[in-house]
């Protein structure tokens, strides 16, 4: 017999015990697919949600909540916020250090894609970011559509009152001055994968007139929109997305625009604190997943425990007929490790599908992208869970090393 080679035995004794194998199998993987997922999606809405408050440097609005101010500007969650005070707005503009202030307003929709008023440098970024078809609006009545909005360059369409779609039974009841204004798309905005594909960018002029908050006549093509505002008084606007010419200057007007009558900040401040608590359940979900794998090891050894000892008789055998200690052990050793590796890598195409579906889902639900990607911690859990399987092994692989060839024989 050519006690050298286990692999012939081992890979007998799994077909014979295909059943057991599966369960090993699964179980494994199923303890691996949830830790990946808890790691990666924590990761991935943490890069998510940080990418899509690139374009908000300093962020302005009226005195509150700083959270529902990042929401509802920066990832456009449907939430009434206080109006502020349109002198700011005239000082932002003229502050030092700025390059450009833009208002963000909103208040319609378009078939449940929401209507942004705001001025054309916020549309381009300030320059950087081209349009992939068409301009960027330049007189009253046009807009520019995100990448994600089904309009084409040149369609017209008109808005409706509200954050979210109505009812296709109320669809046909917008009031005389929404229906009295229509757009027409010139231009769309290339694919940035935030909520803000999904938005319609108008002058801001528009949504002042449509909420009868400036005296202009609908869709007056002015020869000048945006700043330099004309006149000393504006309209009030929910929030302010303030673009610095430098880092000193965004602290600066940061503490500038702090005050009684507006709150200033950096959208990395709130998701600073939403992170902490992002962290604070990564690191209870993953006591619990470490809590299950050590759960789900034990159950596997008690199983291949329960396994081998009603195969004795085969192992004393095989050391009857010539096989060494040595053999027998290495023979169950790799047979139980094997098992392990393999849903470890079960495990791991699961949690990398699981995790890509999660994130399609509650990226539909948040509307920025979520980028999964296996990094290091996912790699040092899978490690882990191999070390205490090669050392989970030896425990079956001793107690068949020690077990004498004549209790075996007699036992079976």
């Amino acid at each position: 017999m050519r006690c050298f080679n286990p692999l012939p035995v081992i890979r007998a004794d799994l077909r014979r015990n295909l059943l057991l194998v599966w369960v090993t199998v699964m179980l494994v993987a199923l303890s691996v697919a949830s830790g990946i997922a808890v790691i990666s999606q924590e990761r991935a809405l943490r890069q998510g949600s940080a990418r899509a408050a690139d374009d908000f440097d300093v962020l302005v609005g009226a005195p509150g909540s700083g959270t529902q101010l990042v929401l509802s500007t920066v990832y456009l969650q449907a939430q009434a916020i206080p109006l502020l005070d349109g002198n700011v707005l005239l000082q932002a503009s003229a502050a030092k250090g700025v390059s450009y202030a833009a208002p963000i307003a909103f208040g319609d929709n378009w078939q449940g894609h929401p209507i942004i008023g705001t001025i054309a440098d916020f549309a381009s970024r300030g320059g950087t970011l081209a349009p992939a078809q068409g301009r960027v609006f330049q007189k009253r009545g046009e807009a520019v559509v995100g990448a994600a909005v089904p309009l084409a360059v040149g369609a017209v369409f008109s808005p409706s009152h509200g954050t979210q779609r109505a009812p296709d039974g109320e669809a046909g009841h917008a009031d005389a001055a929404h229906a009295g204004l229509t757009y027409t798309v010139v231009g769309r905005l290339p694919a940035r994968n935030t909520i803000w594909d999904k938005a319609i960018l108008v002058p801001v002029e528009d949504i002042w007139f449509v909420h009868g908050l400036s005296g202009s006549r609908a869709g007056e093509a002015t020869r000048h929109i945006g700043p330099p505002w004309p006149g000393s008084a504006l309209p009030g606007v929910p929030a302010i997305a303030i673009k610095p010419d430098s880092v000193s200057s965004a602290y600066q007007l940061r503490g500038q625009f702090r005050s009684t009558r507006s709150l200033a900040l950096f959208p990395a401040e709130v998701l600073n604190d939403l992170y902490l608590t992002l962290g604070n359940i990564r690191d209870v979900m993953s006591v619990l997943v470490i809590t299950t794998q050590l759960l789900v090891v034990a159950a596997v050894l008690m199983a291949l425990l329960v396994g081998f000892l009603a195969r004795r008789r085969q192992f004393a055998v095989l050391r009857a007929i010539g096989a060494s200690r040595f053999y027998v052990f290495s023979v169950v050793w790799i047979e139980v490790l094997l098992l392990i590796v393999g849903g470890a890598v079960v495990g791991c195409l699961l949690g990398w599908f699981g995790s890509n579906v999660l994130s399609y889902w509650v990226q539909s639900q948040v509307g920025f992208a979520m980028p999964v990607r296996l990094g290091a911690s996912e790699a040092m859990l899978v490690a882990a869970l191999l070390v205490l399987g090669a050392i989970v092994a030896t425990l079956p692989a001793w107690l068949v090393f020690r077990r004498p060839i004549a209790e075996g024989l007699v036992s079976g």
